[in-house]
């Protein structure tokens, strides 16, 4: 790890991952503040695998068949950071992140003091990926 890396472990829930428009810029953008970055869900995961690997993401960690509750109290434990932040769409993402000991950012929150920009077209992106969960069915 480089010196410029920061303290803080930061997990996208992965509907919030969806909204943004160039999700793998944002993700290796992050690595610059963030020690560890990854992707948490409640969806299967061949679903996070398939996303990731069509967008070129390279994740530090993912819920695997955990669900976002076990997940967060997992990588909380695991990764080692002064801070853990989970950025995400819902309120129960926010309550989620409480109960865990995590910081909660909104996609939206997240994205305007981030300076990332929010996709034009996010129904599209997700029957994109409804689309490739059933191509590649396991």
């Amino acid at each position: 790890m480089s010196e410029s890396q920061g303290t803080m472990t930061l997990a996208f829930e992965l509907s919030a991952l969806k909204e943004l428009e160039f999700p793998k810029d944002v993700f290796e953008g992050s690595r610059a503040w963030s020690k560890y970055v990854g992707v948490i869900t409640d969806e299967p995961t061949y679903v996070v695998t398939n996303y990731t690997r069509k967008k070129r993401i390279r994740q530090d960690f993912f819920s695997g068949p955990k669900g976002k509750f076990e997940s967060l109290k997992s990588v909380k434990h695991h990764f080692d950071t002064d801070r853990h932040v989970l950025v995400g769409t819902e309120e129960i993402d926010k309550k989620m992140a409480e109960e865990t000991g995590w910081e909660y950012l909104h996609i939206s929150d997240a994205a305007e003091k981030a300076g990332w920009k929010l996709g034009e077209n996010r129904e599209e992106n997700q029957i994109e990926i409804e689309e490739d969960i059933r191509e590649n069915w396991p």
